[in-house]
């Protein structure tokens, strides 16, 4: 009997490892889709000189200044979610949006019950700037716009526009041209120093935090081509204070 206890035993020990066997494969399949393009694909930005290496880019005074910005004190106003996962960076820009208006949503809370649904954690392939669009509608009675092409006065009076309480811009954006690596990104815009024609943005990267950065340089890394959509990225303008027509 205790031999036959101890075979079962071992029978479902074996059963069970090899269920979660099975899972951390599947979970490193799935962040494989998300990495593997990223890994594997030739560094186009590799000459690019980042812009951490910029005085500005992380500048105390300038950004006491920045957080001290009408929009980026809302931002302040609650914890600042970081994403928890390379995926994840749509969801933790709507979530970190969601607080400002004083809604206290987190990055799954942001996804639950929608078709953005993780694979194993992973959302594969992200978000492309219309589907980030849609879940924002979803979660928030307001409208939401997005841009795309424009040129760089138009894109610097857009950044000087995120100083106003009555919109929450978000910028789609490719880290290369502006760190030499990464791929396709979005993060909250906190704001605009025009004195320097600074854009603060809310990196949603723990790594980076909320950085500033010279506008034509964020316009460049904004106008490239997001391979999944095969259309450019942009912005997102949500007027925070109309409900939706």
């Amino acid at each position: 009997m205790a031999s036959e206890q101890a075979r079962r035993g071992w029978t479902w020990g074996r059963r069970l490892l090899a269920v979660f066997a099975a899972i951390v494969i599947l979970a490193g399949i799935a962040g494989a889709a998300v990495l593997g393009p990223i890994l594997l694909r030739p560094n186009a930005y590799k000459a690019v000189t980042s812009i951490e290496t910029q005085a500005t880019f992380h500048d105390p005074a300038l950004l006491a200044q920045a957080w001290a910005l009408p929009v980026a004190e809302k931002y302040r106003q609650r914890p600042y979610e970081y994403q928890s996962n390379p995926s994840f960076c749509g969801p933790a820009t709507v979530a970190n949006l969601l607080r400002s208006l004083g809604v206290d949503f987190s990055q799954a809370d942001v996804i639950r019950g929608t078709k953005f649904q993780p694979w194993f954690g992973i959302l594969v392939n992200g978000l492309t700037l219309d589907e980030l669009a849609d879940l924002i509608r979803k979660r928030l009675d307001r409208p939401v716009r997005v841009v795309r092409d424009l040129s760089l006065p138009a894109f610097r009076e857009a950044m000087r526009s995120s100083n106003d309480p009555s919109k929450r811009l978000i910028v789609n954006f490719h880290r290369g041209p502006l760190f030499s690596r990464g791929a396709g990104h979005f993060s909250p815009v906190l704001g605009y120093l025009p004195d320097r024609d600074l854009v603060f943005v809310g990196d949603v990267n723990g790594t980076y935090t909320p950085f500033l950065v010279g506008t034509e340089r964020l316009w460049q890394a904004a106008t490239t081509i997001d391979g999944t959509s095969g259309k450019a990225r942009g912005l997102l303008v949500i007027d925070s204070t109309l409900p939706s027509p």
